[in-house]
């Protein structure tokens, strides 16, 4: 679904990116871990183009994420999930979630609003269809986020730390969605924190540092064979694991 190789970036003069190369399967959630400025979120950023390249190449579903492709398309067929939600403060929940449908996938404004509503129900917020994003909790804006993204049909689901701008206690309500929506085999690449999260739902963690891409391996050896990890894992983990 989602092909990553030998991709390198550049911030002018410093590389943030180093050579990076993954796969993501259909149906298989991918959880991207590692320190603050390791590159995971410009990682996943690349892969719906967001973030540009300067080497290496980016499929998703065999459709290139370069310059020059239909970036809309792209964008529909890997939906992204922000760290500050993004949604527009003016529009009701349901016309956030109709916008994109309706300018991007020439819906109706009818087909458009019955997919809404639907998918509002989901995520457990259709009782607040007709609020505006600024009178609801953290939690419940990013629920509305994840939904937004599921009204375009996308193939995958792309993360970027859905939860750390979050008030602790809302921070389970947007995981339980995003653990039903694994559990019905949505492809999901993740980039997260929340260990708990990574080991009960992942198929693979890759940890990154320093720009490259340090370890990627099935979650059962990522947390339950430490010792065999590299260095800069085990220093991470003991970290995160005995808190």
């Amino acid at each position: 679904m989602i092909e990553i190789r030998n991709v390198t970036k550049y911030y002018g003069t410093h590389r943030v990116l180093n050579d990076c190369s993954l796969s993501v399967r259909k149906g298989e959630v991918v959880v991207v871990c590692g320190p603050s400025g390791s590159g995971k979120s410009t990682l996943i950023k690349t892969v719906n183009a967001l973030e540009p390249i300067q080497s290496g190449e980016i499929l998703v579903e065999n459709m290139s994420a370069g310059s020059g492709s239909d970036l809309s398309r792209l964008r529909t067929i890997a939906g992204m999930v922000f760290q500050h939600f993004e949604l527009f403060p003016h529009l009701t929940v349901t016309d956030n979630l109709c916008l994109g449908q309706i300018k991007v996938l020439k819906r109706s404004r009818e087909e458009a609003r019955s997919r809404a509503l639907t998918l509002l129900e989901r995520v457990g917020l259709l009782t607040h269809k007709d609020k505006f994003p600024g009178t609801l909790s953290g939690g419940q804006q990013q629920r509305v986020a994840i939904a937004r993204a599921l009204s375009m049909d996308p193939l995958a689901m792309l993360f970027d730390e859905p939860t750390s701008a979050l008030d602790p206690e809302m921070v389970n309500e947007v995981l339980d969605v995003m653990t039903d929506l694994a559990r019905e085999g949505m492809t999901m690449m993740v980039v997260t924190h929340e260990m708990g999260f990574a080991r009960r739902v992942a198929s693979r963690v890759v940890f990154m540092d320093a720009g490259a891409i340090i370890e990627d391996c099935p979650t059962e050896q990522f947390f339950g064979n430490v010792e065999a990890r590299a260095e800069r894992t085990r220093t991470f983990l003991s970290k995160i694991l005995h808190h």
